[in-house]
């Protein structure tokens, strides 16, 4: 606080670095404010958080569709694989089913 002669209430009579420190001050607060202000205005977050799901997702399908389209070794061999192992079960269970018949 500040005496009728204009000295500051810690003594020291700087009253232009007082002021100096109340304009900081202020600014803090109105930072802080705005800080808080944002923090529950919940329908502008839920939006930001959907549009950052909606990117990933967006580089995730791009990622997806770039590896669909240049498939590796392992990307083909293991369908192969499966088809393969599904005819010979099939051979397999038709010549034991034929040979019971005869």
């Amino acid at each position: 606080m500040t005496s009728h002669n204009g000295r500051s209430g810690n003594g020291t009579g700087d009253l232009d670095l007082l002021r100096t420190e109340i304009r900081q001050t202020r600014a803090e607060l109105g930072q802080t404010v705005q800080a808080l202000a944002a923090k529950t205005d919940v329908k502008s977050r839920v939006r930001l958080g959907a549009d950052r799901a909606r990117l990933r997702l967006r580089d995730s399908a791009r990622q997806a569709a770039a590896t669909a389209r240049r498939p590796d070794r392992r990307t083909v061999a293991v369908p192969a694989l499966v088809v393969a192992g599904t005819v010979v079960t099939v051979v397999l269970v038709w010549l034991t089913r034929r040979g019971r018949r005869g």
